[in-house]
């Protein structure tokens, strides 16, 4: 039986951050679970699909994220109880629906989790999603560690029945990957039933008036269940003049900097867990004393302007107070935060001298890094279609001669920036955004543009965002031609399915809807051809770039790591009689250009080799060895 099952309250299991957010929705109950995934909120719904059937929890990976914030609410205003899971770009995507369910309201407990991804670790950026939470007028939480996440996750399902409306439960990668002793709580016998009954228009104008006041006194009653929140305390000295004021992940680096300074007598820290609205009397009283104070946050200003705005309002009862953070410059709002930035922050104010390591030891550790780790660079799997999908792009567009080039997207195929994908892809923006661009690219041919455009994406962004532009670029005869990277899965984020895959969730069959016949519905051109037939498909592609208007490649090859579970996989090596090194036209071409992970450089005999562990066995460097070095042993025992 996993941790997640385990039904002995006040046992201390060993939890990761996302996982503790799913015991929290499990303890409180949680009936209905809908996600699209995105790290680092991926782990959230995977949780809770391994206890599904033991807790009769209905669990999808739904098409994007508005479709699965709108299945989710539709289980709400049923009167179950439903969490919702996506990182932050995600909730761009859900914001319409988003800004209407909160003036209709919810009936079951709804919860949306929204991971965000201070530093864009795994991102294209680092949206501070809690502005969403003051922009929409929502309760937000912000727990600072795994038992939080559990806690907090069971209490937001509580209040957003209380209030009628989506709690917002905000972590950060930190967080949702981190792992902590999490004490467990009881397991509910629940019997809910789904029915609906009521009105949620989001219509007439009158009522939207109405709604919108409605709205305004929910949130004071948040504000009032917040005043009293267990997730609000403060730790320090009882009369400190200096006090950090903080919230999320930013209590643990404020109290280990805290404590790194030995200033534990001297400042104190107003830890807040939730975080809009603020609970305003619980922070007067603790800054009554205080005349200087630090907001430590991931990563917007936004805790520090609402601090502003309320010392403005409570003037006459606190006084003048120093802010010091984002704005004064002590701390950025950019990055993720970390130890060293609170204490360099608080030396600072504080005319502290810093503590810093020797010079010498630093640079000593460089030079050891230096000689010892060797660089990195974001590559494709070993044996990855895409690798082979962007050599045919390379070479077609070479052919074609007419200095074309590649709008990308989110997921594995925007490596293709950099050195792996050898650097054919010009833009990433958002999930759509490349077909979108593409689109536009394509109706400037009056404005004297001659270049071909290839837009790519993955499956599955194909199914969650690219198919409005495509069917735009049909609507108005756009000259872009479309290459869909089909592997099979949401690969990036943990070979997730999509309505390409043939299953759900659970692994159990589900009905497949075909890029190819939706393409042919639209309306547009298309053909499937499979990346690793480097000579065709360099030619059908080429034939394609010399057509018009809108039509689609869809580059079809499971991604091996799913089709090696179901076959045995060849095993090639190189002949290094044949190999000439060196002495090859491209210099080194199958491990410098091609540039698999699979083939490396025998230093001893200055030959390629084959890494055996490494190599899926996909033969395409087989294809390309320009004097067939290369070769296979034969099938895998």
């Amino acid at each position: 039986m996993g941790t997640l099952e385990l039904n002995q309250p006040g046992k201390t299991v060993l939890m990761l951050g996302n996982e503790a957010i799913a015991r929290g929705a499990i303890e409180a109950g949680v009936d209905f679970c809908a996600a699209y995934p995105g790290t680092p909120s991926t782990e959230i719904p995977e949780s809770l699909a391994r206890v599904a059937e033991r807790f009769n929890i209905y669990v999808e990976w739904s098409t994007n994220e508005i479709v699965a914030l709108e299945v989710a609410t539709a289980a709400s205003i049923a009167g179950l109880r439903a969490l919702v899971a996506m990182k932050q770009p995600g909730v761009n995507v859900c914001a319409d629906f988003l800004m209407a369910i909160n003036l209709t309201g919810t009936n079951g407990g709804l919860v949306l989790v929204a991971a965000d991804d201070p530093r864009a670790m795994s991102s294209v950026n680092e949206q501070d999603s809690r502005n969403y939470a003051r922009h929409a007028d929502l309760p937000l939480l912000e727990p600072a560690d795994c038992q939080e996440a559990k806690d907090m996750t069971r209490w937001a399902f509580e209040l957003s029945e209380k209030l009628g409306l989506p709690c917002i439960l905000r972590t950060v990668t930190r967080l949702s990957h981190s792992r902590r002793n999490v004490k467990l709580g009881d397991l509910p016998q629940k019997k809910r039933t789904a029915r609906f009954k009521g009105v949620y228009i989001c219509r007439d104008q009158d009522l939207l008036v109405a709604q919108h006041a409605t709205l305004h006194q929910k949130l004071e009653r948040a504000w009032e269940e917040f005043e009293a929140s267990q997730f609000n305390f403060y730790a320090g000295p009882g009369k400190a003049k200096f006090v950090i004021v903080t919230s999320g992940s930013g209590w643990l680096y404020s109290r280990e900097a805290v404590g790194a300074l030995g200033l534990q007598d001297k400042v104190g820290i107003l830890k807040i867990g939730t975080t809009w609205p603020l609970p305003e009397k619980f922070i007067v009283a603790h800054l009554k004393n205080v005349t200087e104070i630090l907001v430590v946050e991931e990563v917007d200003p936004f805790l520090e302007q609402n601090i502003k705005i309320m010392l403005a309002e409570q003037a006459k009862t606190l006084g003048p107070i120093e802010v010091y953070g984002a704005k004064s410059g002590h701390l950025p709002a950019y990055g993720e935060m970390t130890q060293d930035k609170v204490a360099h922050a608080l030396t600072s104010i504080k005319g502290l001298k810093p503590r810093v390591r020797d010079k010498k030891y630093v640079e000593k550790v460089k030079e050891l890094a230096l000689a010892y780790i060797p660089p990195r660079v974001p590559t494709f799997c070993t044996g990855c279609p895409h690798r082979a999908s962007l050599w045919v792009i390379k070479s077609a567009l070479k052919l074609d001669g007419r200095d074309g080039f590649v709008t990308g997207d989110i997921g594995c195929s925007s490596i293709g920036t950099g050195l792996t994908g050898y650097f054919q892809v010009k833009t990433v923006h958002c999930m759509g955004g490349g077909i979108g661009l593409a689109t536009g690219f394509g109706k400037l041919d009056r404005f004297a543009f001659d270049q071909p455009v290839i837009a790519i994406c993955g499956d599955s962004t194909f199914y969650h965002a690219a198919i409005p532009a495509l069917i735009n670029a049909r609507v108005h005869n756009s000259n872009v031609l479309m290459v869909v990277l089909d592997n099979g899965g949401t690969a990036m984020t943990g070979f997730q399915p999509h309505p390409g895959s043939g299953f759900d969730v659970l692994g159990q069959p589900a009905p497949t809807v075909e890029i190819d016949n939706i393409c042919r519905g639209i309306g547009v051109e298309v053909r499937v051809r499979d990346p690793f037939e480097i000579s065709q498909a360099v030619q059908d592609l080429y034939d394609m770039l010399q057509e018009s208007g809108p039509r689609v490649m869809v580059f079809r090859r499971r991604c091996f790591r799913i089709e090696a579970k179901e076959k045995l996989q060849k095993k090639y090596f190189v002949d290094q009689t044949k190999c000439i090194g060196d002495d090859c036209g491209c210099a080194r071409f199958c491990s410098r250009v091609f540039n698999c992970p699979g083939i490396v450089w025998d230093q001893q005999a200055q030959r390629a080799m084959i890494d055996e562990v490494a190599c899926t066995g996909c033969g395409v460097c087989a294809t390309l060895c320009p004097i067939g070095a290369i070769l296979v042993r034969g099938a895998a025992s």
